[in-house]
C-alpha cells in the first residue's frame, strides 16, 4: 500500500502544503510519532536517500548500556552516522536544555559537512527545544545545588511530601504535575528558587516560535495496529535479552538510573528479579505502561500543527521515507 497524506491528519493537525513552507533556509527533518510507529527505519532511509546523518530525540536512548530495552537501532543495522546515543551513564542527571546544546551543535556541524539532518524520537519536548526558540532559565544543567537539595527532600521524605512543598509554594504548578511525577516536581520547585512558575512556563511553550527551519514530519498508525506492534515488541526485547541488559546494569550499580519512573521496561525487569513480581506480569506491566506512553506521545504530537502526518499503518519504512524525501525536493526545487 502507498503512503498517503491523509487529509485533515490526526485531530488538530494538517496536511502538507507546500506554499506554507517558503523554502528559505535549509531545513532540520523532523520525524516524529509514537513508539512502535517505524520511525528510526524510516529516518534511516530518508537519511539514506538525502545524504543525511541521524540525531536521535529520545530521552531514555542517551544512556549508555540501556540499549534494548529502549530500543536503540543496533550498531549493525546503522547504515548513516547516528547521533545523540549513549551520552551519559544510567541515573546520571540529564535534560531537554542538555539536549537542546548538544542536538544544535550536532546540527550546525552536519551541515557544515554538506549533509541533511534528521532529528528522530519520540520524545516531544527535546524535539521542540532543538528547534524552537526555547530559553531555559539557570538551573537546567549538571551540578545543581538546588536541585540537590530538593532530591534529597524526596529521599527522605517521600514523592507526596515533595509534591505537598509545591503545593503549599505554588498551588497552580502543582495541579497540572502528578503527585508521583517527582523529576517534573523537583523541576518546578527549582523554576520557583530561580522566580519562574512552572505552569506558566508550561502555557507560554505553545507560543515559542522556531528558531531552526524545519520540516516536521508525523509517523500515523491506527491504534490497534500500534498496541499489537507494542506488545510484539516487548516479546521481541525478551527474547533479544532484556533481562540479561538488566542483569548487567544492575551489577554495574546503576538500580537507581533502572528504577526511575520514565524507565519503562527496565523498572518492571528490576521487580521481576527482586521477587516482586513474575517475568509475565513484569512483561504484561511494560506492553501496558508502554501503551499508556504511546496514547501520551500522540496527544503530544498532535498539538503541534507544523507537523504533516503520514498514514503509515500498513506501509513500510521505505514507502514512508519515499514520500517524505519526495516532499522534501519538492520544496528544494
Amino acid at each position: 500500500m502507498e503512503p498517503t497524506l491523509p487529509q485533515g491528519g490526526p485531530a488538530g493537525a494538517k496536511c502538507f502544503d507546500e506554499s506554507d513552507l517558503p523554502f528559505d533556509a535549509r531545513p532540520v527533518i523532523v520525524i516524529v510519532g509514537p513508539t512502535a510507529s517505524g520511525k528510526s527505519a524510516c529516518a534511516i532511509e530518508v537519511a539514506k536517500r538525502l545524504g543525511g546523518e541521524v540525531i536521535s530525540a529520545d530521552s531514555m536512548q542517551v544512556y549508555r548500556g540501556m540499549d534494548i530495552g529502549t530500543g536503540k537501532v543496533p550498531p549493525s543495522e546503522r547504515r548513516v552516522p547516528h547521533w545523540g546515543l549513549d551520552l551519559v551513564d544510567p541515573g546520571q542527571p540529564y535534560s531537554a536544555a542538555l539536549f537542546q546544546a548538544y542536538a544544535r551543535e550536532r546540527i550546525s556541524d552536519i551541515f557544515s559537512r554538506g549533509k541533511v539532518p534528521i532529528l528522530c524520537g519520540g520524545t516531544g519536548f527535546y524535539v521542540r527545544a532543538v528547534i524552537d526558540d526555547y530559553q531555559f532559565p539557570a538551573g537546567e544543567q549538571l551540578d545543581n545545588p538546588v536541585r540537590e537539595s530538593y532530591n534529597r527532600m524526596l529521599e527522605e521524605r517521600g514523592a507526596l511530601a515533595l509534591w505537598q512543598e509545591l503545593q503549599r509554594l505554588d498551588p497552580e504548578s502543582a495541579q497540572v504535575i502528578h503527585p508521583n511525577n517527582s523529576k517534573r516536581v523537583v523541576r518546578a520547585l527549582e523554576l520557583l528558587e530561580a522566580g519562574e512558575s512552572y505552569s506558566r512556563q508550561k502555557e507560554a511553550l505553545s507560543d515559542i516560535g522556531e528558531a531552526i527551519p524545519a520540516l516536521q514530519f508525523g509517523l500515523s498508525v491506527e491504534r490497534k495496529v500500534l498496541y499489537d506492534r507494542i506488545d510484539r515488541r516487548v516479546e521481541d526485547m525478551v527474547a533479544e535479552g532484556l533481562v540479561g541488559e538488566v542483569e548487567g546494569l544492575l551489577s554495574a550499580g546503576f538500580r537507581e538510573g533502572l528504577c526511575a519512573p520514565q524507565a519503562i521496561g527496565y523498572k518492571e525487569v528490576v521487580a521481576a528479579l527482586e521477587g516482586r513480581c513474575s517475568l509475565d506480569e513484569a512483561m504484561a506491566a511494560v506492553q501496558q505502561a508502554s501503551r499508556r506512553y504511546a496514547k501520551r506521545q500522540i496527544s503530544w504530537f498532535k498539538r503541534d500543527r507544523r507537523i504533516y502526518w503520514i498514514e503509515a499503518t500498513y506501509c513500510s519504512a521505505e514507502q514512508t521515507a519515499g514520500l517524505i524525501v519526495e516532499k522534501v525536493r519538492g520544496l528544494a526545487v
